[in-house]
């Protein structure tokens, strides 16, 4: 008997919009990074990923941001237990 070959899991990638670019996977939102053109100079783009979110002077750094947020994984934990029992 032949073992199955597992689907690879697509690569996220970046998408560029007007005034913002977005981390997908597949059809899943990762992340996004806005242009905030009122800003000052350090604070001009700002980062968002799962519950974490900052500000970063480049797109470069505010999209290494994204991704290293990603890469851990990171998510909130529930506030409040369930128990689906």
């Amino acid at each position: 008997m032949t073992p199955r070959k597992r689907r690879p899991k697509p690569k996220p990638y970046w998408e560029r919009g007007y005034f913002a670019h977005g981390y997908w996977q597949g059809k899943q939102k990762l992340g996004t990074v806005t242009l905030d053109p009122a800003a000052r100079p350090e604070a001009k783009y700002r980062w968002q990923a799962s519950t974490h979110a900052g500000v970063a002077a480049t797109l470069r750094d505010a999209k290494r941001s994204v991704e290293a947020t990603v890469l851990i994984g990171a998510r909130q934990l529930a506030l409040f237990p369930t128990s689906d029992t």
